[in-house]
Order: C-alpha cells, then structure tokens, then sequence
C-alpha cells in the first residue's frame, strides 16, 4: 500500500477537502466533523470529477409532505449530473446505488496521511 501525505491536519479544518494527484483522476481527502475521508475523483455515473464537487447535506421525511435538512457537510454531489454520494461510504444517496472506490485516511504526527 503506498502513503501519501495530503497535509498538516490544521491545512484541512472540518468541511474542507483536497484532490491529490494520485494514478490517472486523483483522489479526494475530505474532514467531515473532523474525521477524515477519501473517495476516487471518478463519478460511477459518466466518470465526471465527482471531488471537484459541492459538499451538502439532504433531506430526510419526517411526515406527510415534510421533510428536513441533515447529515449537512456530508454528501458529494458529482458536478456533471448531480448524483449524491455519502462521503464515508462512497455509496449513493439513493437508487440505483452505485459506489466509488474510498481509501483509508489516518493522522500521524499531526499530518493526513491517505493510503491507495
């Protein structure tokens, strides 16, 4: 497995992300709530640069015609086509339920390290 240090864990406060150069697309390190993530900077859909996407949130039903906004800072949507992926599991957030390769991300010494 090789390692790769994307940073110093202060260059990557909660809620921002990074593309490292990695193989041919790169891979994305994200902080989501100060825990980090890393997803393959390819959409599954039409392998558009899903990581040079916005980070939102969704929404959830909590009635009849109601609904509310959560999980906020921890979903991907893909540039291209607008499909949804959940940050730390790189499935999507609906059907058909698809999956981009994650890699695992630790801290050492106060860096952020991603392994591929």
């Amino acid at each position: 497995m090789a390692r790769h240090v994307v940073g110093r864990v202060e260059e990557l406060p909660p809620g921002s992300h990074r593309v490292v150069p990695v193989g041919r697309r790169g891979v994305g390190v994200f902080n989501v709530n100060g825990a980090f993530y890393a997803l393959y900077n390819v959409c599954p859909h039409a392998g558009g640069p899903l990581c040079l996407g916005p980070v939102t949130g969704t929404t959830e039903a909590i009635g009849p015609y109601q609904v509310r906004w959560v999980r906020d800072g921890e979903i991907l949507r893909c540039p291209w086509h607008g499909w949804e992926f959940d940050l730390r599991t790189g499935c999507t957030i609906t059907e058909p339920v698809e999956r981009v390769q994650s890699y695992p991300v630790r801290v050492e010494d106060g860096l952020v390290i991603l392994e591929t």
